[in-house]
């Protein structure tokens, strides 16, 4: 006797699972402008990549001879696949199929996603849209109960596998839909987030905070792109789901596949002596006038590398991922277009976190400083920006990665020692100022009386900044060897691949996990 009959039972429940929630299901969720899960995972991987797990799993009903009657397939996918031809994990919610909400094998498959990327050592993708808990069963039928799925949700293990993830592989997470619960936690859990337009996150959705907080309210503003791609909960926001996938994988091969190995060193076509004429005046001699420090980063690093990060949160902040001579850098700068460029408790918290995945991926930093300091002002100090931005300051000073900082204009206050990094490397440019605070306001603070009783107030305020401002001038610190050198702009590129260079030997050291002690 053969396994035929179980042979086709299996080919059956692989032929339902491809289904999902059924035509109708399907069709409501093309209706609304979006992509299944399989065709989602389809899509971001490399063609034909997929190697599905547990394809058969799911909800089974069997008559008195333990016949196949009705088969709901897990709505939750799982599987491997690769990405640039480099293996990853890769999952989400079915849509379809309980809106996402996880039943029994839906939810042990999401349950195991971390641990499966932490054990095979290869970053993960979360394609989200689904929510947390079921309240199946309240009607009282025994039908409808949901059956015994194991450990509860507080289960320790559980949360520890999302940890030991996200310290030892890239995860990559996009919202393409609602997405509620404990998959918006897991969404949040990632080195790198992402939203489309139409999507929402939410800790509970609309019924449950109107029921409980009295308030009419929609899932656009309880957590759509207005709220969220503004606040830091997800790093970019996008049009669509292709655009979502395209910044996956663009943040992706940035990376190592894990903590154990460096970032992938490619070959520049870009020439490392490359010298850009623009660089000699794009910083304005009028200390007002403000330029574009995003031109900046792209006439230095490799052409049309930078891939930015966090853009509409934290803004005087500029954090991204970019190659130099091939190969893969974090960089941090500062947006003098907004407040000046000031570090605020938003920039603060970005810059932080955005340290610490470089330190995690052994990424080199690169840091082009314009900073005049903290945010000031009462708002400034409601939000703790100070405690916020210390321990950015401490994330820099105990950083592991090499670190090469262009001080571009201003280096001020506290803050400005979130740009440098232990033993970096350290250049200026001519048009570079460095003191406790901005001109500005150490005239006003140290002389106010002095101008008011003036002549010519006016003059008398410009005669003392411009006497402050030499003694900030970065030329007698070059010249007493308080840096490693002062350089013309058009040399920041050939000087930056120099560097990036010698420090090759410095990264082989660096593989391995990465801890972090105690920061405000």
């Amino acid at each position: 006797m053969s396994w035929e009959k179980e042979v086709i039972e299996l080919a059956n429940k692989r032929e339902l699972a491809q289904e999902q929630g059924g035509v109708e299901n399907v069709a409501r969720q093309h209706s609304k402008g979006l992509l299944t899960i399989r065709e989602r995972i389809d899509a971001i991987l490399d063609n034909g990549s997929f190697q599905e797990l547990g394809g058969t799993s799911g909800d089974v009903t069997r008559d008195d001879e333990g016949n196949l009657v009705d088969f709901k397939p897990a709505n939750f996918i799982l599987g491997f696949g690769k990405i640039g031809e480099r293996r990853c994990v890769v999952a989400g919610e079915d849509f379809t199929l309980g809106g996402g909400s996880p039943n029994a094998a839906g939810l042990r498959k999401s349950v195991y996603t971390e641990e499966l990327a932490y054990n095979y050592r290869v970053p993960l993708v979360r394609l989200h849209q689904g929510a947390g808990g079921s309240v199946a069963g309240a009607g009282g039928s025994a039908a409808a109960k949901p059956k015994t799925v194991g450990a509860p949700v507080n289960h320790a293990p559980r949360f520890k596998s999302v940890a030991q993830a996200m310290a030892s592989v890239p995860v990559a997470s996009a919202a393409l839909g609602p997405v509620a619960g404990l998959p918006a936690a897991r969404l949040v859990a990632s080195h790198f987030s992402v939203m489309t337009q139409n999507s929402q996150i939410l800790v509970a959705g609309p019924a449950v905070v109107g029921r409980a907080l009295d308030n009419e309210i929609t899932k656009e503003n309880l957590g759509g792109p207005s709220v969220h791609a503004k606040n830091g909960t997800v790093d970019n926001l996008v049009e669509d789901e292709a655009s979502a996938f395209e910044e996956i994988r663009k943040f992706l091969s940035y990376l190592p596949p894990n903590v154990w190995e460096l970032p992938p060193v490619i070959s520049s076509i870009d020439p490392s002596d490359r010298r850009a004429e623009e660089l000699l005046s794009i910083v304005p001699r009028d200390r007002r006038k403000i330029y574009d420090m995003r031109q900046v980063i792209d006439l230095v690093l490799d052409d049309g590398s930078f891939f930015e990060m966090g853009k509409l949160y934290g803004r005087g902040t500029i954090t991204g991922l970019a190659r130099l001579n091939g190969q893969p850098v974090g960089v941090l700068s500062n947006d003098s277009r907004h407040l000046a460029g000031s570090m605020t408790d938003a920039g603060s918290r970005k810059a932080r976190r955005f340290i610490e995945l470089c330190d995690t991926f052994h990424l080199p930093i690169v840091s082009l400083l314009d900073e005049p300091g903290f945010m000031i002002g009462a708002a400034a100090e409601k939000a703790s920006t100070i405690r916020f931005g210390t321990a950015a300051v401490i994330a820099a000073a105990t950083s592991v990665v090499p670190w090469a900082t262009v001080i571009i204009r201003k280096a001020h206050g506290v803050a400005e020692a979130a740009h440098f990094g232990p033993d970096g490397f350290v250049v200026a440019w001519p048009s570079a100022e460095i003191g406790a605070i901005p001109v500005e306001g150490g005239v006003a603070a140290a002389f106010s009386r002095q101008i008011a009783a003036a002549e010519d107030p006016e003059a008398e305020r410009e005669r003392l900044e411009e006497a402050m401002l030499h003694l900030q001038s970065v030329v007698p610190r070059a010249e007493s060897f308080s840096m490693h050198d002062l350089i013309d702009p058009r040399d920041t590129r050939p000087t930056l691949c120099d560097w990036i260079d010698r420090v090759q030997p410095l990264l082989e050291q660096l593989k391995g996990p990465t801890s972090f002690p105690l920061r405000p």
